[in-house]
């Protein structure tokens, strides 16, 4: 059985790991410090709150987005706006239904990778 405590390590596990790698690409890009966490449904950004401090804890800088919960288009928006405050590449991360969130926003150059906790990613076409 999966408890909380094992979901937090793997998602901490998982976030460094794609902050830290060197090997996303043919040509060496610069690691991400920055974690961008998205919230699924259901939920709001204190849903990230054991997983911030350990982030920060593996010196990255970890920010959660205050989803409006009212329509797709202003959750990609919301996503949109603090990924544009994040300063070199970004690592995005999204749980549940955000998982659909993520990857419409994954397409920003700021972004260098994107985690899935639980999340549904969409087809291709599917939006």
């Amino acid at each position: 059985m999966t408890t909380r405590r094992t979901l937090n390590r793997t998602l901490v596990a998982g976030a460094v790991a794609a902050a830290l790698s060197g090997a996303a690409s043919a040509r060496e890009r610069p690691r991400a410090r920055n974690v961008v966490l998205v919230h699924g449904l259901f939920a709001d950004g204190s849903c990230w709150s054991e997983v911030i401090p350990k982030l920060q804890a593996a010196g990255l800088d970890a920010t959660s987005v205050r989803s409006p919960l009212t329509t797709f288009e202003e959750a990609v928006a919301a996503t949109q706006h603090v990924l544009a405050r994040q300063a070199g590449p970004t690592v995005l991360v999204g749980h549940s239904f955000s998982g659909t969130i993520v990857s419409e926003v994954g397409v920003d150059p700021g972004v260098s990778a994107l985690v899935y906790v639980a999340a549904r990613a969409p087809d291709a076409g599917e939006g």
